[in-house]
């Protein structure tokens, strides 16, 4: 029976030693106040502000706004670093492209510039902004399956497809 308790003592080291490391890690968060949550929808506008406990500042869900012609949608940003280097391009002015039209599913231009891409494969849906090739913008009225580092999409669908009409467009894309 004793030989049988030190073949077990190993296990049992192991995982108490585990389980001390798993809540050794973890802090009483109560005292540091109440988290900050700003909401950005539109930056030009007093922003309302979302209190969680716990004391750190984070963002709600970020919006773009894309103008074509006479025509604005807004869109839900995703959260990833493509998103981040964008919204950094956008702080300091509009981003303006050239979009063509590409098989008659999706506009395509060009940012000028490449971007941190994270491409999977993915099936695309009107209304759906992503990152093809690090370095263009491609903006969907239908769909498509390829890979692509998803950006956002737009919130309301209507007057997208009139919007973008069959040839090319130039698209505005502004925080807000």
């Amino acid at each position: 029976m004793k030989r049988r308790c030190w073949k077990i003592f190993p296990y049992i080291a192991v995982t108490v030693l585990f389980l001390s490391g798993c809540a050794g890690g973890q802090e009483d968060r109560s005292a540091e106040g109440p988290i900050l949550l700003k909401s950005e929808t539109n930056p030009q506008e007093k922003s309302e502000d979302f209190l969680l406990e716990g004391g750190t500042e984070e963002t709600v869900a970020e919006k773009m706004t894309l103008q074509i012609g006479d025509s604005a949608f807004t869109a839900t940003l995703e959260s990833n670093a493509s998103v981040d280097a964008l919204v950094g391009m956008m702080s300091d002015a509009p981003v303006t492209i050239q979009m063509s039209d590409y098989s008659g599913f999706e506009k395509v231009g060009s940012l000028g510039t490449s971007l941190p891409a994270d491409d999977s494969r993915t099936t695309t849906h009107a209304g759906d902004i992503v990152l093809y090739n690090g370095n263009q913008i491609v903006i969907f009225y239908g769909s498509n399956s390829w890979s692509y580092t998803r950006l956002g999409k737009i919130d309301d669908l209507s007057g997208w497809e009139d919007a973008l009409g069959s040839g090319d467009v130039t698209v505005t894309f502004s925080l807000g």
